[in-house]
């Protein structure tokens, strides 16, 4: 029981119905503008018993929403529960359901208070990208004046929420956070992962793998992290959390992996380590993909709307396609089989889908130089991309990349061969090779789209919500491919005539299905 005033005697209401009331009243675009996404019951008490099961008898809730934190506590728990809410509205929800004043309930910015230590931590905090957070400015100078820390235009708020209640966390107090679990492979995350692993108070990391069922409207992967101030761990746990039912024994349930703290580098992807550990592929067979080059992101705009263009609005705008743009792969969904070449960027064209990317050079045409002015007129040349380039207006210089990887997918993921001649923005990434990769280029897209191309290339990449799947280019470095001396065993003329099989018919002939079988065989030795 609380010992604010205006607690005594609460009545807790279900949860799901104040939440479904809730939703009904405000919409999904509120809630998506302030990143809410609800706390499950089980996944609450769970949180909310390990957080307390150090002895504390103070818990704030940074994110409070509509209490689920609060409808948690045990009933004779004689617990001093504060809390924080940046949105009024789900407050006076609370209230009217809860029929209480909830004075210990501070309506505020979380990230804009910073006031005072706190003795244990219970969160979910809003999830939404810092760009679209309305008062990121305010909050990145209160993080480099309270913390000392630069805040990445890439973080979301819920890390930001994550680092500040680490500052504020007394020892011996314990945190536990609901949040999205990206940043444990992202570049942006690496401070975050640092500041972790200070003093070795991070205690579990778990993947919660029923995330689809308690959170069906997340988009990326949920999962738990475990802090306690109050005690050194010399390893990681890292859990995957398949049955939620599981949390009521998390005790006695045994880590996917238990990771030295000197073998977690912050600035290496952990993801991995939710998943059972491989063999590593025999070097007579296999060798990994960074032995022939490397995967790289696509162009990255800033602002596409500017940039890429229907051929239409290219013309009504008087821009020369040849002069003042380049063909451009902007969509993956523009790709429909493993083989692009240039008859189908011709019909993309032909049908005025956006295949032309702006790339006007200096001292350009009248038209060119209209344009861009019209892009500074909408303030296009102030984003966060295009302010650091110089000119704004000037794209990447890539090189249009034969061999493409698809960012996204749910169910499989692409494999193309690009021989359109078309750059690609970032709906895929393109594969540089060295002196072998020049070499096997055709061979390598043929084993990535081969069935044991496709299931170890799949052991890279990255699940988030709802079934979406992501790769990341460092991340592909460590796929097995075959070795060179495999790959030799397959003639250029081969190589070319199993690539127009692949057009014709979508599939990699089974000659060379069997050719590859080895890679995967010995990876599962």
């Amino acid at each position: 029981m609380s010992r604010h005033p205006g607690c005594e005697g609460r009545v807790k209401v279900a949860p799901d119905a104040a939440v479904d009331a809730y939703t009904a009243r405000v919409g999904m675009a509120h809630r998506r503008r302030l990143g809410q996404f609800f706390t499950p019951p089980p996944v609450a008490r769970f949180m909310t018993r390990w957080v307390l099961g150090a002895g504390a008898t103070q818990l704030f809730d940074p994110a409070f929403g509509l209490g689920a934190f609060r409808d948690a506590l045990p009933d004779a728990a004689g617990i001093d529960f504060s809390a924080s809410e940046v949105d009024p509205r789900a407050v006076r929800h609370w209230r009217a359901h809860r029929g209480e004043s909830g004075r210990f309930i501070a309506v505020e910015d979380y990230l804009l208070a910073w006031r005072r230590r706190r003795a244990s931590i219970v969160c979910n905090p809003p999830y939404m990208r810092f760009q679209k957070f309305g008062n990121r400015q305010a909050v990145r100078a209160a993080f480099a004046r309270h913390l000392g820390v630069r805040l990445s235009g890439y973080t979301n708020t819920a890390c930001a929420f994550l680092l500040k209640s680490l500052a504020e966390l007394a020892q011996p107090g314990r945190l536990a956070y609901l949040m999205p679990l990206e940043f444990l492979a992202t570049g942006y995350g690496a401070a975050i992962k640092a500041r972790l692993m200070e003093s070795g108070h991070l205690f579990a990391l778990a993947r919660l793998d029923c995330e689809r069922r308690l959170f069906p409207e997340a988009t990326t992967s949920v999962g738990l992290v475990l802090y306690d101030a109050g005690a050194a761990h010399p390893s990681v746990r890292f859990y995957n959390i398949a049955n939620i039912d599981a949390l009521d024994d998390f005790q006695t349930l045994q880590p996917t992996a238990s990771v030295a703290r000197g073998r977690l580098a912050p600035a290496a992807n952990w993801l991995p380590h939710f998943r059972p550990r491989q063999a590593p592929a025999t070097s007579a067979v296999a060798a990994p993909l960074s032995a022939y080059g490397k995967f790289r992101r696509g162009i990255a705009t800033g602002a596409n709307g500017f940039f890429v263009l229907r051929p239409s609005a290219a013309a009504a705008r008087g821009l020369n396609p040849r002069i003042d743009c380049i063909h451009c792969i902007a969509r993956s969904a523009q790709v429909k089989r493993p083989v692009f070449d240039r008859a189908a960027h011709a019909a993309l064209r032909a049908g005025d889908q956006p295949t032309l990317l702006f790339n006007a050079p200096r001292g350009c045409s009248e038209q060119a130089a209209a344009y861009i002015e019209h892009g500074e007129r909408e303030g296009v040349h102030q984003r966060f991309l295009t302010s650091r380039r110089n000119p704004w207006h000037k794209v990447e210089a890539r090189r249009p990349a034969r061999l493409l990887l698809g960012v996204f997918a749910r169910g499989a993921h692409k494999v193309v061969w690009n021989a359109s001649g078309a750059s690609h923005l970032t709906c895929f990434h393109g594969f540089v090779g060295n002196a072998s990769g020049a070499r096997f280029e055709e061979h390598l897209f043929l084993y990535l789209c081969s069935r044991t191309g496709r299931r170890l290339t799949a052991l890279a990449r990255r699940e988030y919500g709802n079934g979406l799947r992501k790769f990341e280019p460092n991340d592909l470095s460590s796929v097995p491919v075959p070795a060179p001396s495999l790959l030799a065993t397959v003639s250029a003329a081969q190589a070319a005539a199993a690539i127009d099989e692949v057009r014709e018919r979508g599939v990699v002939p089974p000659w060379l299905e069997e050719r590859f079988a080895p890679v995967l065989a010995r990876r599962q030795r």
